[in-house]
């Protein structure tokens, strides 16, 4: 039994680092794109805003899809969605065929990662799961910065001859082996008393996301419309209503149970979630965006920059892990000052180098920030689903991921609103200025991610939930 869920989360596991590495492997192909499409800042923007918008606005109820139609069932309607995404993707002639299909990736993708969360809380016991949510926070980590190399390297490697096109393609035969695997080995659980779906609610949550996201990233380059005034005014309302919809629905199962809330580790964990997520996938955005327009980088060039980032992500994977259970809340909130200082120093060597900067003048400051992402992400999930109720895994899992990816969306958005505005005629120095003024945004979510680390329970107190829920082995439901 042991070896056969070990197989089942670690085939979920690899679609996961696949669905959240396709957030940043389109990062260093977009001058590329630009150029072989004539795609319009905007839709630049939109192929990494529309993948990880997408994914938000499913991830909140396919938890709970899972529940009610078994995990393995949503994970492969996922997974051969994601890989025919990606066909289509990898065939585009046009930026508007593009960023849909970037959206379909994203919603497909969505499908298949609060399933790997929920069944993790389905296989394992409580007092189990604490090394397999380590294991899945730096496979979380992992995906975010080894993108941008193995994009640079499909892409000027062409080793399909479709040069970025192969960043897409690439999914479709690991997406086939995927979906074979899962078939194989993972089993369809679900939860005893699965609470009913709420359309309403999506389309609210959905509704009010969009409604500021969409004038951010459009208004811009329409030069500010009234509308986009307007709409964002309105997402607001759109999303309040959202809190009262769940809030009528709580007793007979709403799709994001405001309960959940009242869990101190859950509500640290989003905070943290939300910021990491909208810091890291804006910094890698501007920083490909300038080295390889203003500097002159080529994709794999722009890639490689990162491998200190990788390297010390990796390297701290183990002793991060080692350390959970000795300092707890403490990991993340040290893990959130290096990636911070990490970061600011990184900008300033840029700033300092000019057009001499080579990827050798930022090593250290990379692999502090790449130390600092680890030691923060390590132990996010044991800490923040660790006393949340068996029955609402699906719906945990799904709203913990819909706040990652939502922080990841706005900070595409008020990232580029800030980098494109000031970047001018795309000349060297004012794409560096641009730079300069856009990383203030993930600069300044690093620092409050880790200040949120207050949020979090005492290391005693996860213990001692996780020791109460010890005698409770119930297996999972299985059909």
């Amino acid at each position: 039994m042991t070896r056969l869920r070990g197989l089942a989360i670690a085939v979920l596991t690899f679609a996961m680092f696949m669905d959240l590495m396709d957030v940043t492997i389109v990062n260093v192909a977009l001058p590329a794109i630009r150029d072989d499409l004539d795609a319009s800042p905007s839709q630049l923007e939109w192929l990494i805003g529309g993948y990880v918008l997408a994914f938000a606005g499913v991830l909140i109820t396919a938890g709970r899809l899972g529940d009610r139609y078994g995990r393995q069932r949503v994970f492969i309607v996922g997974i051969v969605g994601f890989t025919l995404a990606s066909l289509t993707a990898s065939l585009a002639q046009n930026g508007e065929t593009l960023v849909g299909s970037r959206v379909g990736q994203g919603l497909f993708a969505g499908l298949m990662v609060p399933q790997v969360l929920a069944s993790v809380q389905a296989l394992y016991k409580p007092r189990e799961r604490a090394p397999i949510f380590a294991i899945i926070g730096v496979i979380t980590a992992l995906a975010a910065v080894i993108g941008p190399v193995l994009g640079g390297w499909l892409v000027t490697s062409n080793p399909f001859g479709g040069g970025w096109r192969a960043i897409f393609f690439i999914n479709v035969p690991v997406g086939i082996v995927i979906a074979i695997a899962a078939i194989a080995f993972v089993p369809n659980t679900k939860a005893e008393r699965p609470s009913p779906l709420d359309p309403l609610g999506v389309l609210l949550a959905v509704g009010g996301i969009l409604l500021l996201v969409y004038p951010l990233v459009e208004g811009r380059q329409l030069g500010w419309p009234v509308w986009s005034f307007v709409l964002m005014a309105l997402s607001p309302v759109v999303l309040l209503a959202f809190v009262l919809n769940e809030r009528r629905h709580d007793a007979d199962g709403a799709m994001m149970p405001l309960r959940l809330f009242t869990d101190r580790g859950f509500t640290g964990g989003i905070a943290i979630q939300f910021l990491f997520q909208g810091s890291i996938t804006s910094f890698f955005l501007i920083l490909a965006l300038y080295v390889q327009t203003g500097l002159g980088f080529s994709a794999i060039a722009s890639g490689a920059l990162t491998l200190p980032f990788s390297l010390g992500a990796m390297l701290a994977a183990g002793v991060a892990a080692a350390l959970v259970s000795r300092l707890g809340r403490i990991l993340p909130a040290v893990g959130g000052v290096l990636i911070t200082i990490g970061t600011a120093w990184t900008i300033q060597v840029l700033r300092s180098e000019g057009t001499s900067y080579s990827a050798w003048d930022s090593v250290i400051p990379m692999a502090i920030a790449g130390i600092g992402l680890t030691v923060m992400l390590v132990p996010l999930l044991d800490i923040a689903l660790a006393t949340v109720d068996t029955r609402d895994s699906g719906a945990a899992s799904g709203v913990l991921g819909t706040f990652q990816q939502v922080g990841g969306a706005l900070g595409v958005a008020v990232t580029g609103v800030i980098f494109f505005d000031a970047a001018g005629r795309y000349s060297q120095p004012e794409l560096l200025h641009a730079l300069s003024l856009a990383a203030w945004v993930p600069i300044i979510g690093y620092a409050l991610a880790a200040a949120s680390a207050a949020l979090l329970p005492r290391l005693d107190v996860v213990k001692e939930h996780l020791a109460s829920l010890d005698t409770e082995d119930a297996e999972p439901a299985i059909a």
